[in-house]
């Protein structure tokens, strides 16, 4: 029908195209063959590693390597264990990186929350100092960063290790560009309108909102804090290794077993497939949750 009531020439109607992602409407096909050689190609690289540490060295000399696991991993990692102090190392990582991801998450959270939604002199010039401590290169910080360590007498030890990356400004700038949107002024206001104190509006108002932003954040941390290599090296030596330190002293002879060190890697990944897990459905439940509130 038009406008004033009229049939259209030929009794048709105009059919208005509905909304992209609507109900019934499928994605191409190549989208899903996309999909999988991206997938394919994300899970290779394990795969490899796990086939090469489930077999002796000398398949990597075979002019077809092969496609099938062999049994090996366990004596592998056996090895690994006896070669190295590779529990040591992993619950050092697991202490360290630990320790890290819940203090960055807590007071990037709480700076974030801060410089997005309260009012203080000095913000913007000092979160401007907070962003531009990102141009200066880690290398740069860690001679001076050693000998205060040492003036501290920490040197060898965890502490060396765990206190210098407590907050970072990556993460500052992170849960503060996420607040800004997350949490509306009038929710606050309501809050402190009800009687609620500062630190009860960030705990009940902030957090939930930023939940997806902060499981990110932690799932970012832990994997930086677990790949490290430098500082731990640096700070910590071969007597009280963290896993990267450990994993190098596994390749450092003239002869480098490569299904000793890859046993060793795949020992090493498991810890942060967990952690990618459990808090990636975090992330995705967060971002469920708002596009349903939207």
């Amino acid at each position: 029908m038009s406008v004033f009531g009229l049939a259209r020439p030929g009794g048709a109607r105009r059919r208005r195209p509905g909304p992209v992602g609507a109900a019934g409407s499928r994605p191409a096909f190549w989208v899903y063959g996309l999909l999988t050689a991206f997938v394919l190609g994300s899970v290779f690289p394990f795969y490899w590693q796990f086939l090469v540490a489930s077999r002796d060295a000398s398949m990597l000399t075979e002019a077809v390597p092969p496609l099938l696991p062999g049994g090996n991993f366990l004596a592998n990692a056996a090895r690994v264990f006896d070669t190295v102090e590779f529990w040591k190392a992993l619950g050092n990582s697991v202490i360290v990186s630990g320790s890290v991801t819940v203090s960055t998450v807590l007071f990037s959270t709480l700076a974030g929350f801060a410089f997005a939604k309260l009012r203080f002199r000095g913000r913007t010039p000092l979160f401007v100092f907070v962003v531009a401590t990102l141009a200066v290169p880690t290398q740069l910080g860690i001679i001076p960063l050693y000998m205060a360590m040492s003036e501290l007498g920490w040197t060898n030890q965890l502490q060396a290790v765990i206190v210098p990356n407590l907050v970072t400004a990556i993460g500052v700038f992170w849960m503060r560009q996420y607040t800004v949107g997350a949490v509306p002024f009038e929710l606050i206001e309501a809050a402190r309108a009800d009687g609620c104190s500062m630190i009860r509006v960030f705990w009940h108002v902030c957090v939930p909102a930023v939940r997806p932003a902060a499981a990110f954040l932690a799932m970012f941390t832990f994997m930086t804090s677990w790949n490290d290599f430098l500082w731990p090296l640096v700070a910590l030596g071969a007597d009280n290794p963290t896993v990267q330190v450990a994993l190098e002293r596994l390749q450092s002879g003239h002869y480098v077993d490569y299904s000793l060190v890859l046993a060793g890697t795949t020992l090493a990944t498991i810890p942060i497939l967990v952690v990618f897990i459990v808090l990636g459905r975090q992330i995705v439940a967060g971002i469920m949750q708002g596009a349903v509130k939207g």
